[in-house]
């Protein structure tokens, strides 16, 4: 607007410009019909209305929040009511029952062995060096005086762990659980006995103070080879009270905890100080101890002093106490175990061992050995695990794991067999290269087109890596680990020579499978567990385990293994009168010298070498281990009648029809209460091996 004209009487009229034009918009004009609702008023009433679907949500969320709390509550108090109402008896806890005795009697109820006799003191951690709880508290349960019993926080900690590594790499137990496990509960690994530790935990911590608690804790813990409390396992492995411990000893019992099985020093003292030095390390973080401690404690590993017991069945007692932990759980009272050993076996392959480790151990470099003898079924009647108990308590039956060089080669043919291949197919016994790798064998002869019998009985290493390389490693590995070793094998063309390392037990278990005709082997050495007033606690499941071989290949393999003790590396074997089979095996260097041979009566096999794996004086598997199986295994078939191998099906037939030895899988192995170890199976005279002659002679069959 601009200033308006003056007209008469001094009125000012007012003057509108074109620009800006001023306009009436749509919403300012009336709507067709009548006049328009005001838009305030519209959005003040959806807005209420919102409000009360709002108030409305939010209540019915309310509502059903409780409904289901209430009904959680409901669930987690019927839960915690039927976990409670199951509960075992608590009684006395602030005095430990003293360790119970074990009594271990062979498979005719002799005794053996007993452990427990020496009842270790219950000691306050007053009487101990202050490293001694503090080890056991940085690697078990660090949070231990700051928590109630359960750590949510070390819960997560090892949940998250445990993802990380995608299994199981932590526990989220608290010391308070560990001990709820050990003195109510059972070792199933279940949801009810998870609950019930955590209930008795909390209700350990609300009657008993942390020093208390730890206290029993320490008393009670098993650390293997039937060491149970603190004041018994220094005893047991250092021959002192733990009230003198020094530092790497309270290191090394703490780090027994987590597996006291495995990591025993008596046993594996390897890892044992591995665990050590964990221990130690996770004192140095906590502020325990200082770095300069740590380093001092770790430049003077634990000395594990010898026991009073030096027979070689105490290598038997301490498998069995390891193996009763596995079995039965804690031990809180006096025990019987009735086991498959035979006492006169053992006390045989002691006198075999040591007669020609007497004669020729120390001239040969040999210093140590270890020999297991064990049924078709796998139960193990004889156990030496080294020269001497009382200078070492390493069991090297069942926890060395050591080269096998050509014993291997068995799993190699089988692979060959299984993949249609026969006894008398050829193979070329020449120099072969592998990427730089030139395989060789014994004494560099070479024969030529073998069959594969030949090239196993004379133990031809290159005809072995053809098979292997022909069938592929892998292949060789699976038929391995399908009869029994569980031990890591690497995929590589040297697996056909036995690179790969595995224990006695493992190995021999497996040979157990061609003994008895193709069928799966668990070794074991217990039979039966009693308890008070006579009460069985464990009966061996006799389940058979099935059929793994077809019987027309372990057939095969033990035609073709018995050349070896006929005409091949084992033949001085020597067991008049029983057909018998097995194969020797040499590592690199002399380092190892294996033989496993076998009846349909009884498997054993003998590993020969040094702890340090110096080379021997060039002592092979044909020799010192053939020499004391053939000893040991005379002993052991004396006044058993004789029974043929398991053969392939098509050997029966006519032949056998008409001589009365119709191959067939071995019976079961008698009961415990049999009187006899070997238990007979079949008698014969010697007619499989006539058939054999006759088809031989017959029908052509190459035999080299």
């Amino acid at each position: 607007m601009t200033s308006g004209r003056r007209k008469l009487g001094g009125r000012r009229e007012p003057v509108f410009d074109a620009s800006p034009e001023l306009r009436v918009s749509a919403s300012d004009r009336p709507a067709p019909g009548g006049p328009r609702t005001p838009r305030r008023k519209k959005s003040k009433a959806r807005a209420r209305k919102n409000r009360r679907s709002a108030r409305t949500l939010i209540g019915k969320t309310v509502y059903w929040t409780l409904v289901a709390c209430l009904w959680v509550g409901i669930g987690g108090v019927g839960t915690v009511v039927y976990v409670g109402a199951h509960l075992p008896p608590i009684q006395s806890l602030e005095i430990p029952k003293r360790p119970p005795t074990i009594q271990i009697l062979d498979v005719r109820g002799h005794a053996l062995a007993r452990r427990g006799d020496l009842a270790g003191e219950v000691l306050s951690l007053k009487e101990m060096p202050g490293y001694v709880p503090e080890a056991f508290i940085a690697i078990e349960d660090r949070r231990f005086y700051s928590h109630y019993g359960v750590d949510p926080y070390g819960i997560a900690r090892a949940a998250v762990a445990n993802i990380m590594h995608f299994g199981v790499a932590q526990g989220g137990s608290t010391l308070t659980q560990q001990l709820a496990k050990n003195l109510f509960l059972t070792q199933e690994r279940t949801i009810t006995r998870k609950l019930q530790e955590v209930l008795l935990a909390l209700w350990l911590e609300r009657k008993f103070s942390k020093t208390q608690i730890l206290e029993i804790y320490l008393n009670r813990v098993y650390f293997g080879a039937g060491a149970y409390g603190i004041e018994q396992a220094s005893l047991r492995y250092f021959g002192k009270s733990a009230r003198h411990m020094n530092l790497a000893e309270a290191a090394l019992l703490a780090g027994l905890v987590k597996s006291p099985s495995r990591l025993a020093p008596t046993r594996n003292f390897n890892a044992a100080e591995k665990r050590a030095k964990i221990v130690l390390s996770a004192m140095a973080e906590l502020g325990f101890i200082s770095a300069a401690n740590k380093k001092v404690a770790i430049a003077r590993p634990p000395r594990i002093v010898a026991q009073a017991g030096n027979g070689a069945v105490n290598y038997v007692a301490d498998w069995v106490m390891d193996a009763l932990n596995d079995v039965i759980g804690h031990i809180d009272e006096d025990l019987v175990v009735q086991t498959s050993i035979d006492a006169g076996l053992q006390a045989s392959a002691e006198k075999s061992f040591a007669a020609v480790f007497d004669a020729k151990g120390a001239k040969s470099g040999v210093a140590q050995g270890a020999l297991v003898a064990m049924t078709p079924d796998g139960a193990v009647r004889a156990m030496i695990g080294g020269r001497n108990y009382g200078e070492s308590q390493f069991n090297r039956a069942v926890a060395a794991k050591r080269q096998p060089g050509s014993a291997f080669k068995p799993f190699v043919y089988l692979t060959a067999l299984e993949r249609g291949l026969t006894p008398d197919s050829v193979r070329d016994d020449r120099p072969i290269k592998l990427k730089g790798w030139r395989p060789e064998n014994y004494g560099h002869e070479y024969f030529g087109p073998v069959t594969l019998t030949k090239a196993l009985a004379l133990s031809l290493n290159t005809v072995s890596v053809r098979l292997t390389m022909e069938f592929s490693p892998m292949a060789v590995i699976r038929t391995a680990h399908r009869l029994g070793i569980a031990s890591k094998l690497q995929p590589n063309a040297s697996i056909a020579l036995g690179t790969s390392e595995v224990s006695p037990l493992e190995l021999i278990g497996a040979y157990a499978t061609f003994a008895n005709g193709g069928y799966a082997v668990m070794p074991h050495i217990i039979e039966q567990v009693t308890g008070a007033e006579g009460k069985t606690l464990y009966t061996r499941s006799r389940q058979p385990l099935g059929r793994i071989v077809e019987a027309r290949y372990a057939g095969m393999m033990n035609e073709m293994m018995e050349e070896t003790l006929t005409a091949g590396t084992a033949r001085k074997a020597s067991l008049p009168g029983w057909p018998a089979a097995g194969k020797t095996g040499t590592s690199q260097d002399f380092r190892d010298a294996w033989f496993v041979g076998y009846t349909s009566q009884l498997v054993t096999g003998v590993w020969l070498g040094n702890d340090n794996g110096s080379p021997t004086k060039h002592v092979t598997g044909g020799g010192m281990p053939v020499e004391i199986w053939s000893r040991f295994m005379r002993d052991a078939h004396q006044g058993v009648p004789v029974a043929d191998l398991p053969r392939p099906p098509s050997t029966g037939g006519l032949f056998s029809g008409l001589f009365g030895g119709t191959p067939q899988r071995p019976s079961p192995p008698a009961p415990v209460q049999q009187p006899s170890a070997l238990a007979p199976q079949r008698q014969t005279t010697g007619s499989a091996n006539l058939d054999g002659w006759m088809i031989n002679n017959l029908f052509g069959r190459r035999r080299d």
